[in-house]
């Protein structure tokens, strides 16, 4: 690891290992970007999948301008961190892959940069579990919360679309108005149609997921920037039938688009290239250009996908792991929390009645509002980081 080449930054944004692997409740050694003086107030930064924190590339400095010490991990499982088990797939220890253990994470982290609480935790796509985890079980650690393109259900984490666990709710949701329809055996509903369908994260939970990601037919290079143009605002087919679900049905789930519920038979690379065929690749160029792009294709050539895709296997084959988080069920945030997603984005609303749990404040005794921006798809903090600084920086104060 010592060896591998600085990351290309920005002058003023640090990069650096934290050795915690003497540490019982981490064990890691994790890679860290930052700015701003760290004396400051603590800001985490949590990236999603399939990223790094180099994600954070163009928020860091803006973002530690206003009087943060803003740092940005790779999370356990991705890019230059290690000490996470890297045994084959049927050997993984996927305890080690929990909301919980990410929290006892970033709790490490922290001490060990010198600080006693964080201001503010940010969590984009996955990063947003970990922000949500930190924010629920340590409010005197993790003041606030930002989630970005991923809505948290609050207390029990486990995934909606399981027929098989039963998530835990306050007595009080039940003299609410009616959840959202679910279907009790989701996957079979999915393959039955007149064209078979099935979710992405249980395909990503698969034995080959790794593999078809890191040796997709069309190269690395390809798919990754097929894949960031399908999910940005750039693909005009993402508003077509958007808008929020009214339930956990095949109907409801095959509205969004396939590389969230895909064909059957289907890779995710197979259904990046079939939807990119017609495509202008180079659009997305203006916000994740080939020098950045290399930086993902050379970290992922390197490290491979199983770590990353080992969290959607904690979530869907192996529940069990992450019952620890049951101890909070019922429990709403009682920190300051908001939700911000690009108007382009499937992923504001592909978890039929999560934002509304925020918005009600049925999981959330302080929320400051659902933000939706223009011009952003699921990339909101590549493709209009100023932006995004913005409502952050408003959220802070506030607003």
């Amino acid at each position: 690891m010592a060896s591998l080449p600085p990351l290309p930054l920005s002058p003023g944004i640090r990069q650096r290992h934290i050795d915690l692997t003497a540490e019982p409740s981490c064990g890691l050694n994790i890679f860290v970007l930052e700015a701003g003086d760290s004396t400051k107030p603590l800001m985490f930064l949590f990236h999603g999948y399939p990223e790094l924190a180099y994600t954070w590339r163009k928020v860091l400095l803006p973002l530690a301008s206003h009087g943060y010490h803003v740092v940005a991990p790779d999370s356990r499982g991705y890019g230059r961190t290690s000490g996470w088990d890297t045994s084959s797939y049927t050997q993984t220890n996927l305890s080690q892959f929990t909301q919980m253990q990410l929290v006892l994470d970033n709790i490490a982290l922290m001490r060990a940069l010198g600080h006693e609480s964080a201001a503010l935790v940010v969590g984009h796509d996955f990063g947003a579990t970990a922000a949500s985890g930190c924010a629920l079980a340590r409010p005197d650690l993790f003041r606030a919360a930002v989630f970005i393109s991923h809505v948290p259900t609050g207390s029990l984490n486990l995934p909606e679309l399981s027929g098989n666990v039963t998530e835990a709710r306050p007595i009080s949701e039940t003299q609410q108005k009616p959840k959202p329809a679910k279907d009790p055996d989701i996957h079979t509903s999915l393959a039955r149609r007149e064209k078979p369908l099935k979710h992405y994260q249980w395909y990503n939970s698969t034995p080959k997921a790794a593999k078809d990601w890191q040796e997709p037919p069309q190269g690395l290079r390809a798919l990754l920037r097929g894949y960031v143009h399908l999910k940005s605002h750039v693909w005009k087919t993402n508003t077509v039938d958007m808008g929020r679900l009214t339930g956990w049905t095949a109907d409801q789930l095959a509205r969004m688009p396939k590389y969230y519920i895909m064909p059957l038979d289907a890779t995710m690379p197979q259904v990046v290239e079939n939807d990119m065929r017609d495509e202008d690749s180079s659009l997305t160029e203006a916000f994740v250009s080939d020098a950045e792009l290399d930086v993902y294709v050379q970290e992922f050539s390197r490290t491979g996908f199983q770590g990353m895709l080992n969290w959607y296997r904690s979530s869907t084959e192996a529940r069990n792991v992450n019952i620890q988080m049951a101890v909070f069920a019922g429990y709403k945030f009682q920190v300051p929390v908001t939700y911000i997603g690009g108007v382009a984005d499937w992923g504001n609303y592909q978890r039929p009645g999560a934002l509304e749990g925020l918005e009600s404040g049925r999981i959330a005794t302080d929320y400051r509002g659902t933000r939706i921006l223009d011009g952003a798809g699921h990339w909101p903090q590549t493709e209009i980081p100023g932006r995004l600084c913005n409502e952050i920086v408003k959220f802070l104060a506030g607003g």
